[in-house]
């Protein structure tokens, strides 16, 4: 049974537009604007980000198993539009000129849509935990199950030996797969709940239809958020405070973009 056949006989999809490569960068620099007018919630809300993977990356070192690691981090993309809806929401508010402080980023809680939001989130966390299961599959077929006998040997044996070239180049084409589609589904669909109320399956629905309507532009705009991240992760992911606060509120205005009112 197809998303489409599950919405409601009632729920009108809203309109996609076709943008171009000039409202990528409008949304990133009203993304900077809103980080810089905000700055203080916008770090308060990402905080958990860094922190986490701080403490995520000392028990994986602590526990030895530095091959999750890089799945780890690069698995924070799949899970961010999950993790930025506050920030949707206080780009939403600054729009109509509405009170923007920080406690209204929980106001998505008593949103009409918070169970439609938290569905999202939580296949969004599936795909995460998926991902994860298939890198440590991945790193068994081409390394095998004995545990590194320390970081400087699990890296000798990925980036010199024929196996761990495999690994890298396999576990960057399933990446790539897991990210097409986590973004696809979900790269606008926590503002258009916010926005519109709709269900879940409405929101997906039209988050694919986006991307389809835009291949090139949606193409840029997930390099972006890869390279962004990417840069945020270095050092000790402590980047992300500001990475992803400005890829949160750029992606609200991308939104607005993308969707007919």
């Amino acid at each position: 049974m197809s998303i489409a056949s599950n919405i409601e006989p009632h729920v009108a999809l809203p309109a996609v537009r076709r943008i171009g490569f000039a409202d990528l960068r409008m949304a990133l620099e009203a993304g900077i604007a809103d980080f810089r007018e905000l700055p203080s919630h916008a770090v308060f809300l990402c905080l958990f980000y860094p922190v986490a993977g701080i403490l995520l990356g000392g028990f994986l070192l602590r526990y030895n198993v530095a091959p999750l690691l890089f799945p780890l981090a690069a698995g924070f993309a799949l899970i961010g539009p999950f993790a930025a809806v506050g920030l949707y929401e206080l780009s939403r508010r600054r729009e109509l000129g509405l009170d923007s402080s920080w406690e209204h980023a929980f106001d998505v809680f008593r949103s009409p849509a918070k169970w439609s939001i938290a569905a999202l989130g939580i296949l969004l966390l599936a795909i995460f935990i998926a991902w994860l299961l298939i890198a440590q599959w991945l790193y068994v077929q081409t390394l095998g199950t004995l545990a590194p006998r320390s970081a400087e040997a699990f890296f000798r044996d990925v980036f010199t030996t024929p196996a761990g070239w495999r690994m890298i180049i396999w576990g960057n084409l399933i990446g790539l797969v897991f990210a097409v589609v986590a973004m696809s589904v979900s790269v606008i669909s926590f503002p258009l709940l916010l926005d519109r109320h709709l269900n879940a399956a409405a929101a997906m629905l039209t988050s694919v239809r986006a991307v389809l309507e835009n291949p090139k532009v949606m193409t840029v705009w997930g390099l972006i958020v890869a390279g962004s991240l990417a840069a945020g992760s270095i050092p000790f992911l402590l980047g992300l405070a500001v990475a992803m606060p400005v890829l949160g509120h750029a992606t609200w205005h991308l939104y607005r973009r993308l969707v007919s009112d």
